[in-house]
């Protein structure tokens, strides 16, 4: 799943492949901005068949974070 989520961030939101890591933190490391979020959001459930609750994405602080919550719902 990290994998994924690195490819879709390098893919759709231009993020340096080199700096993402699941430490990485979305905004201060990565520089995605909440717009980038909510498309990369809609990109997970697109492509993964899955619905992010909206209360749930406030908790998307880091890659791993994403990755356990993807991990967890598909």
């Amino acid at each position: 799943m990290f994998e994924t989520l690195k490819n879709f961030l390098v893919d759709e939101l231009q993020v340096d492949a080199d700096k993402i890591t699941l430490e990485a933190e979305l905004s201060n490391d990565l520089g995605v901005n909440s717009i980038e979020l909510a498309d990369l959001v809609m990109l997970c459930e697109d492509k993964l068949g899955i619905e992010i609750a909206d209360e749930d994405i406030s908790k998307f602080i880091t890659v791993g974070d994403v990755v356990n919550y993807l991990e967890a719902h598909k």
